[in-house]
């Protein structure tokens, strides 16, 4: 046995004589009425603070599975907010911006439309009455599991931003072309009841409360060139079921569902 166990061997049993010592002589007081009543307040006392140290225990076990919680909360805020500045800084560019404009095919801004000089120019007093107007029509964006159900022959190099940037000039151009239909002809400028007598001419029976455009109305009111390339996104906007085509007088109507 080394010198440090001997040692604590020793402390150990004189601490067990320590004990015994004290406790014959508490039980040596505790036959003196006097005294005993002294023991039995102090008994009374540490059983009290036994209590509160109990009390205290679990206080600080409860508050530990508090801040336990709150560290959680925490880590899922901080994952919230890096999502949160990912998507913010991943905006798709056809989603719609707040004081944005309309962008063309390829993400660039798009020049100023016929509508836009239409809307420049000297127009007559409209009617103090206007009929109600019916809603515009507006085709939907395409979902990425939309876009990668297209096949891929069919995609070639086309990517999903570009194929909903297509949808956007496509909405304008409905959008600028119906909003002159609803117009009464009246309040028209002349270059806008030229543009309204196009569209009119543009009708057919099976196009009949339905929202439509052609080619030229793609190229005058939303800048786009109608080229191989656009012609094979309009087939895949067909694929994803957002329009149909309607051939007939030399016209090709893209026509939304």
């Amino acid at each position: 046995m080394s010198h440090c166990e001997l040692e604590a061997v020793t402390k150990q049993i004189n601490d067990k004589i320590s004990v015994v010592r004290r406790l014959l002589e508490l039980r040596a007081v505790a036959k003196d009425p006097d005294k005993r009543t002294y023991l039995i307040k102090i008994e009374q006392d540490v059983n009290a603070i036994n209590g509160l140290l109990d009390r205290f225990e679990r206080y600080v076990t409860q508050q530990k599975d508090l801040l336990k919680h709150l560290q959680d909360l925490d880590m899922f805020f901080q994952e919230d907010e890096q999502n949160a500045l990912h998507l913010l800084k991943n905006i798709p560019p056809h989603m719609p911006r707040r004081g944005g404009q309309p962008t063309a095919q390829g993400g660039q801004t798009a020049a100023p439309s016929k509508q836009a000089e239409v809307n420049s120019a000297p127009q007559e007093q409209e009617q103090p009455r206007k009929p109600p107007r019916r809603l515009i029509k507006e085709m939907e964006f395409i979902t990425v599991q939309e876009f990668d159900s297209i096949p891929q022959y069919m995609k070639g190099r086309v990517t999903y931003d570009q194929m909903n940037s297509a949808v956007k000039s496509i909405n304008m151009a409905v959008t600028e072309k119906y909003k002159i239909l609803q117009q009464p002809v009246k309040s028209l400028s002349n270059a806008a009841r030229k543009l309204h007598q196009r569209f009119k001419d543009q009708e057919t029976k099976d196009t009949k409360g339905q929202f439509f455009v052609v080619e030229e109305d793609l190229r005058d009111l939303a800048q786009m060139k109608v080229d191989k390339r656009f012609v094979g996104m309009l087939n895949m906007l067909r694929h994803c079921q957002r329009l149909k085509e309607l051939r007939g007088g030399g016209l090709t109507r893209y026509m939304l569902l």
